[in-house]
């Protein structure tokens, strides 16, 4: 039996996670959030965290918190900071203290997005974000104090829980006649089912395979082109979707024109496939209108 801590579960992956983990032979979950129904922890004070770990004895821990509303964060760096950065540094050291593992979920954006090719683990960081900067800065206090971790960037996530762009893209393809969607920033959308399913594998491996990798599902396309395929698939024919560019949509935050994650280490050190972007966005528009 293996025991298992999940913190922010109540969010989109954690839930997914918890699906895909549904296994009371195999895993024990310890299910954690701020938001009620979810035992309560509070992962920004190391205090707690340890404590809770001293008590729990987790053999895994898998952080799928994060502050991750990217224009807020611009406004609220400490708040972004305490989550992305030093929340993941402190379940490190508790890890480390109580012999635990830990799995940690990063981004893309901590590319600047100028690149043409899919990003490998490998190439040079540089966030344009308080965003990207807090979740960078959160991956380098993890492996400074567990250097033995699991750090899987992602991007682009979507599931039938929460806000997303599918189920904001569904909503609005109901309401508008009309839409305009950017299609200058091109990158792979991520089904959170999927990515739970990644991280049962990394959990499940005969030995554990430290290190950073990168996952979202397979093919690269950009948020009009999305937007398009989420409509033919739901069956929205009277939404016309027009593209536009991102300087004609201002924001906060910078986002990146291009983050396409190379998936091949991920996929050879586990032996497994990544499913198709659209395959997956199929999936879970099954999901969300049979629920």
């Amino acid at each position: 039996m293996t025991t298992i801590l999940i913190t922010g579960a109540n969010g989109q992956l954690g839930q997914e996670l918890q699906l895909a983990l549904n296994d009371e032979n195999r895993y024990r979950l310890i299910n954690t959030d701020i938001t009620p129904g979810y035992t309560t922890l509070d992962i920004t004070n190391p205090g707690q965290v340890l404590q809770f770990c001293q008590q729990h004895q987790p053999d895994i821990i898998v952080n799928c918190a994060a502050y991750t509303a990217v224009d807020n964060a611009e406004d609220n760096p400490d708040t972004a900071r305490a989550l992305n950065a030093d929340a993941p540094a402190n379940l490190a050291r508790a890890a480390k203290q109580t012999g635990a593992r830990m799995i940690h979920v990063s981004t893309d954006y901590v590319f600047n997005g100028h690149a043409c090719t899919p990003y490998t683990e490998t190439d040079p960081t540089d966030p344009n974000s308080v965003y990207g900067q807090t979740k960078l800065d959160g991956e380098r206090q993890l492996l400074q104090i567990l250097p033995h971790a699991v750090i899987i960037r992602t991007a682009w996530l979507y599931s039938p829980h929460g806000r997303n762009f599918v189920k904001t893209m569904l909503n609005l393809g109901q309401q508008k006649d009309q839409l305009r969607v950017v299609f200058d920033q091109v990158g792979s959308p991520t089904y959170a089912l999927d990515l739970a399913h990644a991280i049962k594998t990394v959990i499940d491996a005969q030995q554990w395979r430290p290190g950073v990798y990168h996952y979202s599902n397979e093919g690269a396309i950009s948020w009009f082109d999305f937007t398009k395929a989420i409509h033919q698939l739901a069956g929205i024919n009277n939404c016309q979707v027009e593209p536009c560019r991102t300087d004609e949509f201002p924001a906060k935050a910078h986002r990146p024109a291009y983050s396409v994650l190379d998936k091949q280490k991920f996929k050879s050190t586990f032996n497994t496939t990544v499913p198709y972007w659209r395959d997956s966005l199929q999936h879970c528009l099954e999901r969300l209108f049979n629920s």
